[in-house]
């Protein structure tokens, strides 16, 4: 399998120097505020983005270029793209904007914030090239204030009314495999390698829910597993009210073995007296490698667990948490207008995923090997919508074919869930109605 060129731009290293007539203590902010200060970063044509700026004394080192705090991706078309459209400067150059505020950030994710503007800096990104070679666009401080564009240029101002941000960004090649379902999981179907117009097969997807059939091609590890057991959830147990339950979806390479699988093992139970699956009681799926060869069991990799969210917006909240024990994501996709399932330790843009090393697939935590970095990302259509998952992994999470398959089980499992966690008093497709799993007792 040969990935696909990705760009990713990261921000970190954020820090902030004030003149003393600007500091939150001078400025009707109390110092003890947290967080003191934060910035939006712009990208034209992409989410802005928000961070925590750390507010340091004029006599602090620079802090760790390590801390990131912001990141962009792109495919190399996305880039062509960008310049087609005039967003990119006739160089090939776009500039990245920094807002810098004192005060509180918005409680809402994404949301803007309620603090005080200091300035913003711009720096200039030369994007060619940037796929085949790291680059680092900026590394050290920069003045910001009101005219911090003519700062960033090397303009005149009045020196002792600027603040200065320190902030290292950087280009690197972030190289990904792309996949895609080739249509609805629950419909079986064949899973594509896509290489920019071409589209190759790569595995076939076997989807389930009958419950007893299920039962019977699940044979769990005979050692048990550290976290879980395949019968620690106690799936087959009979529930009052109305359920879905076991669906299961099982990817199989080009020669027919089973190479990965998600498995309903709690099911997913409307709670007493609404048709809404609750957080407190939510649903789970195992996302299973095979335990040695084909025909020997499975055993668990990691638990995907799904409810439905309440409040003035309809969403699917879910949790995913590895077998070691770690928590690489957790947030809600909206099921009106669907969303990402992402996975990335570097920064939790738009979920909350954790930012902590993610343990190898391929050794289901047996090894003291881990990374960090984007893991994988893969979209989930709204309810009523017809939804072929889209699955981006990064490369140097891929050592074998079984390592993307357990990704792609996960991505199917995802959206399944949002079925799963549908209201009760919306009746299924008759794929996913096979057995018991709109019964009520």
């Amino acid at each position: 399998m040969d990935p696909c060129r990705f760009v990713r731009i990261t921000v970190s290293g954020l820090a902030l120097k004030m003149p003393a007539t600007l500091t939150p203590s001078r400025s009707g902010i109390h110092p003890s505020a947290t967080p003191p200060c934060y910035c939006e970063i712009r990208l034209r044509g992409l989410p802005t983005q928000m961070a925590t700026v750390p507010l340091v004394s004029p006599d602090t080192p620079p802090p760790d270029p390590g801390a990131l705090a912001a990141g962009f991706h792109f495919e190399e078309a996305d880039l062509r793209r960008l310049a087609s459209r005039g967003w990119l400067r006739s160089s090939g150059s776009a500039w990245l904007r920094i807002s810098v505020f004192t005060g509180r950030r918005s409680g809402t994710c994404g949301g803007p914030g309620t603090g005080k503007l200091v300035g913003h800096t711009w720096v200039e990104m030369e994007l060619e090239g940037v796929g085949e070679r790291p680059r680092v666009f900026k590394s050290g401080w920069l003045k910001i204030g009101k005219g911090g564009k003519a700062a960033a240029e090397g303009k005149e101002e009045d020196e002792e009314e600027l603040s200065q941000l320190h902030l290292v960004v950087r280009a690197e090649p972030d190289p990904r495999f792309v996949f895609q379902f080739g249509g609805e999981p629950e419909c079986s179907p064949v899973v594509f390698q896509i290489q920019g117009n071409i589209r190759q097969p790569v595995f076939s997807c076997k989807f389930s829910s009958d419950r007893n059939s299920r039962s019977r091609s699940l044979r769990s590890d005979p050692g048990g597993s550290r976290i879980w057991s395949i019968r620690s959830f106690g799936s087959e147990r009979e529930r009052p009210g109305k359920e879905r339950k076991g669906w299961m979806i099982v990817i199989h390479d080009l020669s027919g073995s089973p190479v990965a699988a998600a498995s309903m093992v709690t099911p997913f139970v409307a709670s007493p007296g609404s048709d809404r699956v609750s957080r407190l009681n939510p649903g789970a799926w195992l996302i299973l490698r095979p335990n040695g060869y084909a025909g020997e069991g499975w055993k668990p990799w990691g638990r995907l667990e799904a409810w439905r969210e309440r409040g003035s917006s309809e969403a699917l909240g879910y949790r995913f948490e590895l077998n070691s024990g770690t928590v690489v994501a957790e947030s809600s996709i909206s099921t009106k207008k669907g969303g990402r399932f992402l996975i990335d330790t570097t920064t939790g843009r738009g979920d909350r995923s954790v930012h902590s090393p993610v343990s190898s697939p391929r050794y289901n935590g047996e090894t003291a090997s881990s990374y960090k970095g984007f893991v994988m990302v893969s979209t989930v259509e709204g309810e009523g919508k017809c939804s072929k998952p889209h699955v981006q992994i990064g490369l140097k999470h891929v050592k074998c074919i079984a390592d993307a398959a357990v990704f792609v089980a996960l991505s199917a499992a995802v959206d399944l869930s949002m079925d799963a966690c549908r209201l009760f008093s919306h009746k299924l497709r008759k794929e996913l109605r096979n057995g018991q799993h709109e019964s009520s007792f």
